[in-house]
């Protein structure tokens, strides 16, 4: 399993019914999380990469209804998953 994040910038603030949609696109096989920070207005979803490709992800925020304002960003991975630099 290769676990990747991308983060999305939105405009607007996410409905009832986009809540929903995204809840529905967990159930996607890859898709492992989301996470909102309704200050900053950006979602970062966590996948397999070796499920899904970045393409698809994207998809399915837009389909969710979600308003995305930008291209997605490839996610800064935290420092556990980042390999060890080499000595």
């Amino acid at each position: 399993m290769t676990t990747v994040e991308i983060l999305y910038h939105y405009a607007l603030a996410p409905t009832d019914s986009v809540t929903l949609a995204l809840a529905a696109a967990r159930d996607v096989y890859g898709i492992r999380k989301f996470k909102f920070d309704r200050q900053a207005q950006t979602l970062r979803v966590e996948y397999d990469a070796t499920r899904l490709g970045a393409a698809a992800v994207t998809r399915l925020i837009r389909q969710s209804g979600l308003d995305i304002t930008e291209q997605p960003a490839q996610a800064p991975q935290p420092a556990e998953l980042q390999p060890a630099p080499a000595a």
